[in-house]
Parts: structure tokens; C-alpha cells; sequence
């Protein structure tokens, strides 16, 4: 039976197992009313409910980890896996998934480049990992799906929103951002330290805990609705109350927080300095883990509260703690103003009020219980001798802990440097990157090892070969992670009637089985008639063959006549071109030359307001197999990417973003343009989908279209991280198209991505691929838009 409303949190149990700090809690699924433990010992414990008493017994020692394991998190059932799988991420920069019934680890998955801090699970057996290397990572199964880079500084939490497709990620740089398939859609500003901590509340709402010592409520729509204040040092962990806006917090200031309606309700101290994390369990008790290695459980409900004597061992354990005043966790304090014993007899005012007495020199620190109406002694507050780090490696620097922290004077008049160490490092790789790191003079070495030895007493826990160096890979600036937009007025770029327009005649694509979904010719069918998947997976690149020579040559020699002297053409170099431009448009049988493609080269160099016309000879000649096979042959290939891409800039003119898009979808007709589109996604993606922004249909059909021939080769050789870069770009894009025609495509590019690939439909699932596209299923006009919306719609 539960408690009354209101009634106070209490001991139930202490569980000594783990050796050393308690790092990582979560309520388990199996057994019901269980949770697992994750520590620095390097395991992972699973503790069921004991049904004799009111304690838990522990099941499971499960390890698998090299180093400190960090976290930890429950993965739902599924029908390979109907008891659900436990995930723990360590220091040894790994995750580790494990079964209930197995103390080893079903596989590990390796890919982060540093500790990795935080976990959550999402629907469709999806998986999200924060990091020291400032990444997270979405993982399915055993596999990584998408990197998600925008963060400078270590990632300390992550969390997966019900909404699908949203995530959120907590860093050492101060924000919060959240992400929409894969991309950064906002971020969350205010708090002033490192953000330790997330729970969510609702779909629209979630909580936020940081070394600021508070906590944020916030909207997912970006505000901040309300700053919970109590803790006196660093937040580390939240958990939130099954079913309501009630949370619990734990912190640095050794103490469990309970807040209730927006109150701090109940303040529990612990006997030991740092408590690391706290889990709620669905009958409302609250599970502790912190730096004595003790897990310790409480309970509003009577029947299951601890025994007096158990009560009273614990009260003992707490008086005999001993305060450090420099944490500054009871304020300042100046020990000749501090009253005696008698100060004692007065009620306290509130729950967790503390109050210091001094009694025979001896200061002693008490705290306030509601509940149980009297101060209750938590411990003796001692002077501190120097600087002794907690072992629990508390000291942040560079949004990282370290079991220490030195201050290094090299030389009397120059600066003082920073060199974080831990315990488990090596004393001579720490020394050799702390110089390397500040260009100090190597001769320091056996001084810097030597000082770093004296001062850590020879506390080392293990020599392990891996060694990281704490100082590469975090904090690095990753370019392409704003999402500015930036709309430029869908302008003809031509006047007058009768001019070449770029791009203005519709498409032909050679026709499929008879029916044409790209031009619709033959594509009515009676209501009656049974609708046959003729739209994917598609296996041949769509390309944009409309041309007409003599329009593009008069554009070429016109512009010519005005070009600066250094780019003008000779009459000679505009007839080698009028021969390239029939050799790759079929009139003449002619194999196109190396002198052309050096002219043409020399041409598409233009100015960017002349040369449009050159481009778009680009355009049409890329198709020919030997020009593909010159232009993205290994030599050269990497330039034509690097001007197509000078084209794909948000403030360039709309005419060569169309023709360059174009082009590039034309490289795909052959061998070698295929390879060289794969080996440069990352690059032409990020810069494509600057694209989505503008107004301009026929660029939008373009965006589309290179992404369905992406699709086409990623479906040939299901690589599974392509895939998911292409559906996150494909969602995205999808929001904000409007034109249909590029809808179309897009459509068949997600079928394409998704089709014989059960890994890529729960990708594409758990990104909520099916909520943006379901009002495309009953489009009347063109038909094929609704049937291959309807297709992918069953995919999913």
C-alpha cells in the first residue's frame, strides 16, 4: 500500500555489491520491479525485487566493459528479444548490449572516440549515444546509423523523444539542442554550466539538470517555462515520477532532491560526497547510486520502509560523514559566528533546512525532517588540508572529470597551464601530451611525469595499453550544423521570348513497363483496375536529357562577345564545343575529344553571372561515357565536384544551382560517375540540401531527383550508414517541397532506400518518415503521387 499523499521518502534498503562509484541507474524490465546498477568496478549488475523482505537481490554480474562503465539503458522488447536487452556505454569508449539471462555481452558496438556518457532507447529498437567525443550516435541492431555532429564539447545527455524522429542531446557546451531526423532543428539556451542531465515530461515538454546547480523546465518549441533552484553544487542526474511532472534530482552536494509541484518537497542527504544518479521505479521508490559504491533505495510506502535498527545504522553512517566547508555545499561559513547545541531545540522551518552547531570546537552540520520532526545529524564539517580530489574524479575541465586536475607553473614569469589526469592514465603519455598540447619543451618530460607521480602518491589502478589522448577529437568545431535558410526570389534569369531558358522543357525518362510515371503518358488506369508497384525500387539513374544545341550556342557566343579578354573564346574553341555538343546530343557519331573537354573545362571557369551556357554543355556531355569516364575518372574528379559544388551556394544565381545539380545527377549515368558520387556524399549531400531552401520548383525536382539516384546505387549496395544519411536529407527535404513532381521522386527515392532492407524501414520508421508524407496518399493529381505514396505507406 502506498503511502498518503504527501508522506515523506524513507530508507527501504542499502545494497552493497558494486566497488567502487555507483555511475548509471535504470529501472529494469524483467524482472518486474528490478533495475540495473552500472559502475566504475566495470560491471554491470541487474537486482531483482526480493519478495522474502523489503530489499533486492542481485541476479546478474554482467561485464564486458575494458574501463568504468558510465551508463546504461533498458532496449523494449522485440520478438528476437521479448524480455527486451540492457545497453551500458563506457569508458573504454564502447557500448555493450546484453540479454537478461548472459553476464557476456551479446556484441558490442564500437564507433565513439571517447567515453561514452549517456544512453536512451527508442521505438523500432533504436538506440541513442552521447559522448565525450561531442557526437552522438543513432544506432540499430549492431549497426550505426547516423553521427549526430554540432556540439563543441562533450555530450553528457541524451534522451529520445515519444514523437518520432526527435531527439535531444545535453553537452558540456552549455545547450540543449534537439534534432529532427538526424538534424539539428533548435537549440537551447540558458543554462551556465554543462548540462548533466534530461527526462522527459510529455511530447512537448522536458526537463533539463546542470553544473549550474539547476534545473529547466523547457518546450520543445524552444522556451524556457520555469528554473527550479535547491541543489548547492553540481545537478547530475534527474528522473521523473511515472505519470506526472513530479521529478527527483541527486547532485555533487550529496543529497537526493524531491521536487513536487514545482517545489523542492523532501531533501534526503547521503553519506558520500557525489551522488552520481537516481531511477524511479513504477511503484514510485527511488533508486540512488553514489560514490561510496552503496545503491541505496527509498520508499513513501510504510510496508516496504527499513527496519529501525537499519534506520538508525544509516543515521549513524550519515553523522560520521565528514563536510568538506570548500564545496560549499552549506554556504559560507565562518566558525567563531556559530551557535551551540541549544540552537538545536528550534524547529526547523523547512524540509532539508540545515543548521551548523559548534560543540566543543567541533563543528557539526544537521538537517531539518518534516517528517519526522527533528534535526538530524548529517555529519562533522572538517577543514580541508590542500587540495585531495574525491576518488571519484570529480574535477571538470574542458567539460570532462578528471580524478585530478594540476595547475603547472613552467617558468615564474609565464603563463600557468591545466593538466588533467586520471588515476588509470600513464603518468609519461599524460606528461608527453600535456607539452605537446601547450608546445612546451620536451625536456620537461621526467619533471612533468615525475611532479605528476609525487602528487598523485603513485595512485594508479591499472596500466592498460589503450590510451587515449584526453585532448584530440572533443570540443572540435563541426561546420554545417546551423540550419540557416535563405530564400532568394524565383527570378527568370532570361528576358524576352524565344531565349534559352535552362531547364524549362519538361523531362522524358524513358518509359517503365509501359507506363511513364515521370512524363504520365499512358498512366490512366480505371479506379478498378488493380495497382501494380511499377515506381521502386528504381535501378537505373534518372537523368535530365532535354536539350536544344543551337539555343545554348547562341547563349555561349553572345555572352563570349562580353567577357573579359582573359576568358573570351576564340572563334575555334566555340566550333570545338558546337562539335562536343553534337557528339554528346546524338547528331553525329563522333567520340568526343581531349581538346573539347579542355575547352569546355576552360569554359565552365567563367565568371558565375556568364556561365550558365557552359554549364549546361557540362550537363549534356557528362552523360557520354567518355566524358564521364575523363571528368570523374580518379585524376581529375575531385576538381569537378569542387566547382559543381562553388554552384550550390544558397546566395548563388538560380540558374547555375540548377544546371549544377543537374549535372551532378547526369554523373550517375556511367561507372566511374557513379563511384565518384558514392566517394563524395558526405561533401555533395551537406551542400545539396542548402538547396531546399529557395522557391524554385525545377531546382527542387533536381534536389529530388539526385536524391533518387543516390537511392538507386545505395539499394544495389546496401550500405546501411548511406541509407540513413540519404532518408534523414529525403525527410527533411519532404517537409518544406511543395512542387509534386519533386514529391513524386522523393517518394520513389524512399521506396527505393526501403525496399528488401528490414533494417532501413525500421530506420526510416523510428525517423517518422511515415507522419511526413501520409497526406501525400490522397493527392487526385498526377495519380502516381497517391500510388507511390500508398506503396511506401505499407512499407512502413
Amino acid at each position: 500500500a502506498m503511502a498518503g499523499e504527501g508522506g515523506a521518502y524513507r530508507l527501504r534498503c542499502s545494497l552493497v555489491g558494486h566497488g567502487q562509484d555507483v555511475r548509471g541507474l535504470t529501472r529494469g524490465l524483467f524482472p518486474q520491479g528490478g533495475f540495473v546498477s552500472v559502475s566504475r568496478d566495470r560491471t554491470a549488475r541487474l537486482w531483482a525485487p526480493d519478495g522474502l523482505n523489503r530489499g533486492f537481490t542481485e541476479i546478474h554480474c554482467m561485464s564486458g566493459h575494458s574501463n568504468f562503465v558510465s551508463c546504461v539503458c533498458i532496449i523494449p522488447p522485440s520478438d528476437l528479444y521479448p524480455r527486451g536487452l540492457i545497453a551500458t556505454g563506457g569508458n573504454d569508449h564502447n557500448i555493450c548490449i546484453f540479454t537478461v539471462d548472459n553476464t557476456a555481452p551479446l556484441y558490442i558496438l564500437k564507433g565513439h572516440k571517447n567515453t561514452v556518457c549517456s544512453l536512451s532507447s527508442g521505438k523500432f529498437g533504436t538506440l541513442l549515444s552521447g559522448s565525450w567525443d561531442a557526437t552522438a550516435k543513432v544506432w540499430l541492431n549492431d549497426r550505426c546509423m547516423m553521427t549526430l555532429q554540432g556540439h563543441t564539447a562533450a555530450i553528457w545527455a541524451v534522451k529520445i523523444l515519444p514523437e518520432q524522429g526527435l531527439m535531444l542531446t545535453g553537452s558540456a557546451d552549455k545547450t540543449i539542442k534537439l534534432w529532427k531526423a538526424g538534424r539539428c532543428g533548435r537549440t537551447f539556451t540558458g543554462h551556465e554550466d554543462c548540462v548533466r542531465g534530461l527526462a522527459i515530461l510529455s511530447e512537448t515538454e522536458f526537463l533539463s539538470c546542470a553544473n549550474d546547480a539547476s534545473v529547466r523546465r523547457w518546450q520543445i518549441s524552444g522556451e524556457c517555462l520555469q528554473v527550479y533552484y535547491g541543489h548547492t553544487n553540481y545537478i547530475y542526474s534527474i528522473s521523473v515520477f511515472p505519470q506526472c511532472k513530479d521529478f527527483v534530482t541527486t547532485g555533487e552536494d550529496r543529497s537526493l532532491r524531491i521536487w513536487k509541484q514545482g517545489e523542492c518537497a523532501q531533501t534526503i542527504r547521503l553519506p558520500a560526497q557525489s551522488v552520481w544518479c537516481c531511477c524511479v521505479l513504477d511503484n514510485g521508490d527511488i533508486v540512488v547510486g553514489a560514490s561510496d559504491g552503496i545503491i541505496r533505495v527509498f520508499t513513501e510506502s510504510l510496508e516496504r520502509t527499513a527496519s529501525a535498527e537499519e534506520i538508525q545504522a544509516f543515521e549513524n553512517e550519515l553523522s560520521q560523514a565528514s563536510i568538506d566547508p570548500k564545496t560549499g555545499d552549506l554556504g559560507d561559513i565562518n566558525a567563531d559566528d556559530l551557535p551551540g547545541r541549544e540552537h538545536l531545540k528550534d524547529p526547523g522551518t523547512r524540509d532539508g533546512q540545515t543548521r551548523l552547531i559548534k560543540d566543543n570546537g567541533k563543528i557539526e552540520a544537521y538537517q531539518w525532517s518534516i517528517s519526522e520532526g527533528r534535526w538530524i545529524k548529517i555529519g562533522d564539517v572538517v577543514g580541508s588540508s590542500g587540495a585531495t580530489p574525491q576518488t571519484s574524479g570529480k574535477v571538470l575541465f574542458e567539460g570532462k572529470e578528471y580524478d585530478y586536475v594540476f595547475t603547472v607553473d613552467v617558468n615564474e614569469s609565464g603563463p600557468s597551464y591545466k593538466l588533467p589526469y586520471n588515476i588509470t592514465d600513464d603518468p609519461w603519455l599524460t606528461a608527453y601530451n600535456f607539452l605537446q598540447k601547450n608546445d612546451l619543451n620536451p625536456m620537461f618530460l621526467d619533471q612533468v611525469a615525475k611532479f605528476i607521480m609525487d602528487n598523485t602518491k603513485g595512485q594508479t589502478l591499472s596500466t592498460s595499453a589503450q590510451f587515449s589522448d584526453p585532448f584530440t577529437g572533443a570540443g572540435r568545431y563541426v561546420p554545417g550544423s546551423s540550419s540557416g535558410s535563405s530564400t532568394v526570389p524565383a527570378a527568370d534569369p532570361f528576358t524576352g521570348a524565344g531565349r534559352y531558358v535552362p531547364g524549362s522543357a519538361s523531362n522524358a525518362v524513358a518509359p517503365v513497363a509501359g507506363v511513364d510515371p515521370y512524363t504520365g503518358t499512358g498512366a490512366y488506369q480505371s479506379a478498378a483496375a488493380k495497382v501494380e508497384n511499377i515506381y521502386f525500387p528504381k535501378k537505373d539513374a534518372v537523368t535530365f536529357d532535354q536539350a536544344n544545341p543551337m539555343q545554348i550556342l547562341g547563349k555561349l557566343k553572345e555572352l563570349n562577345g562580353s567577357a573579359a579578354e582573359e576568358h573570351k573564346l576564340t572563334e575555334d574553341d566555340l566550333i570545338t564545343l558546337e562539335k562536343l555538343l553534337s557528339a554528346t546530343c546524338n547528331t553525329s557519331a563522333e567520340t568526343p575529344t581531349a581538346q573539347q573537354l579542355q575547352t569546355l573545362w576552360r569554359a565552365v571557369n567563367w565568371p558565375e553571372d556568364i556561365v550558365f551556357p557552359a554549364l549546361d554543355i557540362l550537363r549534356l556531355s557528362v552523360r557520354h561515357p567518355t566524358v564521364n569516364e575523363n571528368f570523374c575518372s580518379e585524376k581529375d574528379h575531385v576538381q569537378l565536384i569542387i566547382l559543381l559544388l562553388k554552384f550550390l551556394n544558397p546566395k548563388g544565381k538560380e540558374a547555375n544551382q540548377l544546371l549544377a545539380l543537374r549535372a551532378l545527377c547526369n554523373c550517375f549515368v556511367s561507372q566511374a560517375g557513379q563511384k565518384l558520387m558514392m566517394e563524395q556524399r558526405d561533401e555533395i549531400m551537406t551542400q545539396a540540401i542548402e538547396m531546399k531552401f529557395g522557391s524554385n520548383k525545377n531546382i527542387h525536382i533536381a534536389l529530388a531527383t539526385l536524391m533518387l539516384n543516390y537511392a538507386v546505387c545505395l539499394h544495389k549496395v546496401n550500405d546501411i550508414e548511406g541509407k540513413a544519411q540519404c532518408l534523414s536529407i529525403i525527410s527533411t527535404v519532404i517537409e518544406v517541397v511543395k512542387d509534386l513532381e519533386a514529391i513524386f521522386r522523393l517518394l520513389v527515392a524512399l521506396g527505393t532506400l526501403i525496399s528488401d532492407d528490414t533494417n532501413a524501414v525500421q530506420l526510416a520508421k523510428s525517423l517518422g518518415v511515415d507522419s511526413h508524407i501520409k497526406k501525400y496518399a490522397s493527392v487526385s493529381e498526377p495519380a502516381k503521387v497517391k500510388e507511390c505514396c500508398r506503396f511506401v505507406l505499407n512499407l512502413l
